[in-house]
């Protein structure tokens, strides 16, 4: 077993994000592409509340309005090596063969509910699945993250079972996957089809051209709002002008008067929500 994530609250940078990853999650014969056009009902696969509409537009598909507010998020952990990550080659196609993260931890969070899950690379990128791992690890322990919520716990394993894979591929394979599902990606953007997270190799080591901030707390962004599904969370919109976006929002399409925001919960464990997405 690996170490055991502790969460602890780190100093806060204030960057401007002014940009979301394209999410889809197929469940129950559904699937969910944030920001996409045109869309059906999905459910979280353990019966939890109902997501969002299936498909709506993306960041394939318009860009984001500008932000003119600074961001209220956290600075990137010390454990993930951005600078390393950026100087990767990003192939247009792989092989569309994964290895799985040998890794693994114990559960983070104190909820009752435990949701494992795997990290998976595609073979032949310079992108050690490790790091990947440690990376989604620690975004998923944030004490800001979905832990807060006091139900949900997460644990990283490198075999068995598991409740949903992050699959880290090229952008071609991406395509392959997601167009499987009906799902237009063109390859630069992410979706998620049945239990399974597509990232685009893209979008992790370049993060985003409408993203001002860290890349790290870009990835934070993706990993949250894809779980966030997975919980049963659907599309909210900004709260209130001056509030930080919720990590639920689609925010590639505009903040609407919020503050950019890449985790569901205020430092002082306040869920960060607004008005329901039709």
């Amino acid at each position: 077993m690996g170490k055991r994530v502790v969460a602890r609250r780190r100093p806060f940078a204030r960057p401007v994000l002014l940009g979301v990853c394209l999410i889809a999650v197929f469940v129950g014969g559904g699937a969910f592409l944030a920001g996409w056009p045109g869309s059906g009902p999905a459910a979280d696969a353990k019966g939890a509340k109902a997501s969002a509409p299936t498909t709506e537009a993306s960041e394939a598909s318009e860009p984001p309005a500008a932000s003119p507010s600074p961001s209220g998020s956290v600075s990137p952990s010390p454990r993930a090596s951005a600078d390393s990550t950026r100087r990767i080659p990003i192939p247009d196609n792989g092989p569309g063969d994964f290895t799985t993260a040998r890794s693994a931890g114990s559960p983070v969070g104190s909820g009752d509910t435990v949701r494992r899950y795997k990290v998976q690379v595609e073979k032949g990128i310079q992108l050690s699945e490790r790091q990947a791992a440690v990376e989604i690890e620690t975004i998923l322990a944030h004490p800001q993250g979905w832990t807060s919520d006091g139900r949900n716990s997460f644990q990283l394993v490198g075999s068995g079972p598991s409740d949903f894979d992050v699959k880290i591929a090229t952008p071609g394979t991406v395509d392959r996957i997601c167009g499987a599902a009906g799902l237009l990606t063109r390859g630069e953007v992410n979706c998620t089809v049945g239990r399974t997270v597509v990232v685009n190799l893209k979008r992790w080591v370049l993060g985003s051209e409408q993203f001002d901030g860290p890349v790290t707390e870009y990835r934070a962004l993706i990993i949250n709002h894809e779980v966030g599904h997975r919980l049963g969370r659907g599309h909210v919109t900004c709260g209130g002008a001056g509030k930080p976006a919720p990590a639920m929002m689609q925010q590639i399409k505009g903040l609407y008067g919020c503050r950019a925001n890449a985790w569901p919960y205020a430092e002082n464990g306040t869920y960060i929500t607004g008005p329901a997405v039709p």
